[in-house]
């Protein structure tokens, strides 16, 4: 009976007997020629009247992110000197691929709080082309740059996999806003912290406080 099979760990287990590995158990059917596997699934959750637009929510990302910042008075410029983030993804099934989800993910949130902004001008927009909106590149990445993968194996998915990516890029831009305020005292809220807000706050911080600690 399936039901009773399990897979762990490139093993198959039946009920409670030992379990054995499943490289010999595909070569036995498959030869030692190379061979791969391939599946696919859908799944879609029932509608529910509870849920808005009938449509309930499977899970939920969740993320954290620390930063460490330098800031300079006389220009109000933003240096990131250290950017630690991480992701819940339920159970990674492919860590690699989990690891370069919230890595992507962490550095579209530094883009957010540091750099992507769309001006208008009457209207028009002024940036919409590829050389003139501003995104991250290498050299931005900061020096220090941690990606923390979270498995809390609460997901809908295999094993309690689930969605994963924008838990690690939300909290990016708090963690990067409150770095600043940390260091300056400078509270900004609208992003991104452009050179030119970060030197309004410190212009506006009473006399005593403009010091960076």
């Amino acid at each position: 009976d399936p039901a009773e099979l399990t897979l762990q760990d490139w093993t198959v287990r039946r009920g409670e007997d030992a379990p054995v590995p499943l490289p010999g158990l595909v070569a036995r059917v498959f030869g030692g020629t190379g061979y791969e596997f391939h599946g696919e699934g859908f799944f879609k959750a029932p509608l529910s009247a509870d849920a808005p637009l009938e449509s309930p929510c499977l899970f939920w990302e969740i993320g954290w992110a620390g930063a460490e910042v330098e800031v300079d008075p006389d220009t109000g410029k933003v240096t990131v000197l250290q950017l630690v983030a991480s992701g819940d993804v339920g159970r990674a099934v492919n860590k690699l691929l989990c690891r370069g989800q919230d890595e992507g993910a962490a550095v579209m949130g530094l883009a957010q709080a540091m750099f992507e902004e769309m001006r208008y001008e009457d209207g028009a927009l002024l940036n919409g082309e590829a050389l003139d909106y501003r995104v991250p590149m290498a050299e931005d990445l900061p020096e220090r740059f941690v990606s923390i993968t979270q498995e809390q194996g609460h997901g809908p998915g295999p094993f309690g996999a689930k969605g994963a990516g924008e838990g690690a890029m939300v909290p990016v831009a708090a963690a990067i806003a409150n770095a600043v305020q940390d260091a300056t005292g400078a509270r900004v809220t609208t992003l991104p912290l452009s050179p030119e807000r970060v030197f309004d706050a410190l212009q506006a911080l009473p006399r005593e406080r403009t010091q960076l600690r």
